[in-house]
């Protein structure tokens, strides 16, 4: 995937913007909603963003210190890496549900949580947009994070904040869909 870069990081931005007012709007909703789940293995809505709260705890401060540390001047143009447009394209979901396995860690199936999980995941969301904006003045394919399942593995920025937004995509429309079966 090629794209100039002022376009990536604009659409990017667009995704945490749409993220974060759809999180908004469960503050509104009872726990007891928010905390249902269709089945005992499937994850509740609190749940879903759980989910995406544990992997920005690793991302969050993983990009941050990419971007402080590059010394890599911004280019115009952003060309994806072959693994991390994979990963980031098998985040996106598709018309037929691909159900993944998460790692035991990432797993918050059976946690006691309330709106504060709501709270934290607009927190990060906000994180994310000033990183996104910090990122406007350095490479996006040079400068390389580690991701949550190895050190060893090092991915492009611009592929990284995609895999991440897709992968917040996926489980926000996931939580929606649990909103949805209780009607």
């Amino acid at each position: 995937m090629k794209i100039q870069t002022h376009l990536l990081i604009a659409n990017l931005k667009q995704i945490l913007e749409e993220q974060q007012q759809q999180a908004s709007t469960l503050l509104d909703l009872p726990e007891a909603v928010l905390n249902w789940r269709a089945t005992a293995e499937s994850w509740s809505v609190l749940e879903c963003l759980q989910h995406l709260n544990l992997y920005g705890h690793f991302y969050i401060p993983e990009i941050g210190n990419a971007i402080a540390k590059s010394r890599y001047a911004a280019t115009t143009t952003f060309r994806s890496g072959w693994l991390g447009n994979y990963f980031a394209n098998s985040m996106l979901p598709k018309a037929k549900l691909n159900k993944m396995k998460t790692f035991t860690a990432m797993n918050p199936i059976h946690s006691t949580l309330d709106k504060t999980v709501i709270k934290e995941y607009i927190r990060q969301q906000e994180q994310l947009l000033n990183l996104l904006t910090k990122a406007e003045k350095v490479d996006l394919a040079k400068t390389k994070t580690g991701i949550s399942i190895s050190k060893l593995i090092r991915l492009r920025l611009g592929d990284t904040f995609r895999f991440l937004l897709n992968h917040e995509i996926r489980h926000m429309q996931q939580a929606m869909r649990c909103l949805q079966q209780q009607q």
